[in-house]
């Protein structure tokens, strides 16, 4: 299935439902992405509860703008990974320790336990886990600013 072969609206309940070019109507679909982190607008699922797949998205900038929009706002209703774009105090370098750090969803306190919580994912990019199991995401290390930098190199 490609892109640009179904319709997306939302029912009186809130949830989506597929129209597809054969006419099949599917009600309750979710999107899943591919590659959440290295890749989030591109390969998209949208599945059935059951987690059966009836529509693949090859890129969201190819659906029309008002599907694109109901895929997205389905995807953050349903994922919490915060972005990281600088760390701006840590209480100590022997953990725990607390980190204060400004995300893309404002400036927020965490405690990180140990040094497994801090993982890489790829070659630059690094998801760290709080003592909640609240995942952030820094999305590239060598891009952050030098403080940052300096804070995460004590850590890795």
């Amino acid at each position: 299935m490609t892109t640009t072969k179904f319709t997306l609206t939302r029912n009186s309940f809130g949830k989506l439902i597929l129209n597809n070019e054969a006419g099949e109507i599917f009600e309750g679909v979710s999107p899943v992405r591919a590659f959440p982190i290295q890749s989030p607008l591109v390969g998209i699922s949208l599945v059935m509860t059951d987690g059966r797949e009836v529509a693949w998205i090859d890129q969201l900038d190819d659906l029309a703008a008002d599907a694109r929009e109901l895929v997205m706002e389905e995807l953050e209703g349903r994922e919490f990974m915060p972005e990281i774009s600088s760390i701006l105090r840590v209480t100590s370098f022997a953990l725990p320790c607390t980190w204060t750090v400004s995300t893309d969803r404002g400036e927020t306190d965490f405690v990180l336990k140990g040094d497994e919580d801090i993982r890489r994912i790829g070659k630059t990019s690094l998801l760290i886990t709080d003592n909640h199991g609240i995942q952030f995401l820094i999305r590239d290390m060598y891009e952050i600013n030098k403080h940052s930098r300096k804070i995460l190199d004590r850590f890795l």
